[in-house]
């Protein structure tokens, strides 16, 4: 007979979870039991909605500051909405018109915004550490979430990645999956192998050489220069952004060739397992690293599935942060 553990002491267990973690900065500091909670907070909001586990009543109301020094779209607007949904109080900086123009520093904004009460402070910086200035300047004034940074960490986009691949298969373990794209400047990729090898995935990149950072291999990833070596047997296939923005320099003969060599389309992905599904953290440049037809083909996409997930994944990481760790 399995013994239900009473609602006080799965509380309990909740609560060593994350006992002494205020901060969501990188996959590699995540345990596999916090992952799990997320993804069961996550899947009880995407279900059943904010009621399915509504905010205690002393957290409703607190502070939750968006701050982008970057472009964004589904994390800037996915957090605002999951922390309205939520009824928390979400002010959104934009550094174009923030004292950030004027001079002042990553670490003096999160200290004047620690000393307004807010209690998260969600950041996306071009600079790879930059929530780590934020953490040791204000201390455990506030949580810090890092909302991507640098080619370094995008946390939540491999939680969700990795969530909405669960969806597809009780877990992950022996499953393959192989990213293909600008390794190089992706902070999604790095943040996906600490993820789905903690998972227990097998984790394959294919790109460019110039796209192609050496260290891979000693990180326990398999590297491939063609996509069809990635592809071949994988359960997920994940399609990155070319950063067109980064091509100036020469790195890719130019943007044909990249179509022709690494695009995703029907015809390779009949190289992978039936039933693979195919995923891309967005924003997409369609029919340059993705086809439309595949991008659009509900047999095999997923991105919509991402970015719902991503979501009901945002409120279970709000939520958490501020019933496990602001007690006070």
């Amino acid at each position: 007979m399995k013994i239900m553990a009473s609602p006080a002491a799965k509380k309990s267990a909740d609560n060593l979870v994350w006992s002494g973690r205020r901060h969501i900065l990188d996959t590699r500091d995540l345990t596999l039991d916090e992952v799990e909670y997320l993804f069961s907070v996550a899947r009880k909001y995407r279900d059943g909605g904010p009621e399915a586990m509504p905010l205690p009543a002393e957290f409703v109301g607190k502070g939750v500051a968006n701050v982008f020094y970057e472009s964004s779209t589904r994390t800037r607007s996915s957090f605002e909405f999951a922390g309205k949904v939520l009824r928390l109080n979400v002010v959104n900086v934009d550094s174009k018109v923030s004292s950030v123009n004027k001079g002042e520093s990553i670490e003096d904004t999160g200290r004047n915004l620690a000393a307004m009460g807010f209690k998260i402070i969600i950041q996306r910086h071009s600079a790879a550490g930059a929530c780590d200035l934020l953490v040791h300047a204000i201390g455990d004034k506030a949580c810090i979430i890092n909302a991507g940074e640098g080619a370094s960490s995008h946390p939540t986009q491999a939680l969700l990645d990795a969530m909405t691949m669960l969806d597809c298969r009780d877990n992950l373990r022996g499953a393959k999956v192989a990213i293909i794209g600008d390794i190089t400047h992706s902070r999604v990729a790095r943040s996906n192998l600490w993820l789905l090898q903690l998972m227990g995935a097998e984790v394959h990149f294919a790109g460019p050489p110039t796209l192609m950072p050496s260290y891979l291999c000693n990180l326990g990833a398999h590297v491939h220069m063609r996509p069809e070596d990635a592809i071949k047997d994988a359960d997920f296939v994940m399609a990155l952004r070319l950063q067109l923005e980064r091509q100036q320099s020469g790195l890719i003969p130019s943007i044909e060739e990249y179509h022709r060599v690494f695009r995703i389309n029907h015809d390779r992905l009949m190289l992978a397992k039936p039933g693979v599904k195919v995923l891309h953290p967005q924003p997409m440049n369609r029919d340059i690293e993705i086809t439309y037809s595949l991008a659009d083909d509900k047999k095999f996409s997923l991105m919509d599935n991402q970015v719902s997930n991503g979501f009901a994944l945002r409120m279970a990481i709000l939520y958490t942060l501020l019933t496990q760790t602001n007690k006070s």
